[in-house]
């Protein structure tokens, strides 16, 4: 759901920009002297969703479908860790493939870094178990489909009769699929490297 440039008015692109600056602001503090350990495991889920959200489907309203895999880094390193580390990934797919707009960067980090590792996170906070991971997933996915065909939808690029359940049944099976998907790797986790389930959530 990575919104190019020239779809969003000026509006909304300012209010979620402002928000996305705030949140990347205060990640960065309460991330200025983090455990080295961290930093591999950064590194390896940054290139992790990277990968994941380059594969991506066009839909109805100039935008498109992937997975994310945020709600994963999320649940593993904490919320502002995960959101720099979405950030980072929105920007370079910007700049380097035009996946999604340089000026809309604010928007679509805010529809899916900040309520992916946000939202997300604190659902998974309820019952730290794998269901409740994969829930999350579900919900935030649907949730970010949902903000983003209301962005297109008063910028006038996107009737929303017709755009909002195209966007809602695309996300509904990448919501069912990535659901599957976070539980299969934090199984996976579990078994292997336990360790990382434990890291400090920031």
């Amino acid at each position: 759901m990575h919104i190019p440039d020239g779809f969003l008015e000026p509006k909304i692109l300012v209010s979620t920009s402002i928000i996305s600056l705030a949140v990347i602001f205060l990640g960065l503090k309460k991330l200025k002297n983090i455990d080295i350990n961290r930093i591999p495991l950064m590194g390896v889920l940054a290139s992790f969703v990277f990968v994941v959200e380059t594969i991506a489907f066009p839909v109805i309203g100039g935008t498109s479908v992937h997975l994310e895999g945020v709600v994963l880094t999320a649940v593993l390193l904490g919320p502002f860790s995960s959101s720099l580390i979405i950030f980072c990934v929105l920007f370079l797919q910007a700049l380097l493939f035009q996946h999604g707009g340089i000026i809309s960067l604010g928007t679509n980090f805010f529809n899916i870094g900040i309520v992916g590792s946000f939202l997300g996170y604190y659902i998974w906070k309820i019952r730290q178990t794998k269901i409740f991971a994969s829930f999350a997933t579900f919900i935030t996915t649907i949730i970010s489909a949902v903000l983003c065909s209301f962005e297109l939808y008063f910028s006038k690029k996107l009737v929303l009769s017709v755009g909002l359940p195209t966007m809602l049944f695309s996300h509904l099976i990448v919501g069912i699929i990535e659901a599957v998907f976070v539980y299969s790797i934090l199984s996976f986790i579990e078994k292997i490297s336990p360790h990382i389930l434990k890291f400090e959530k920031i």
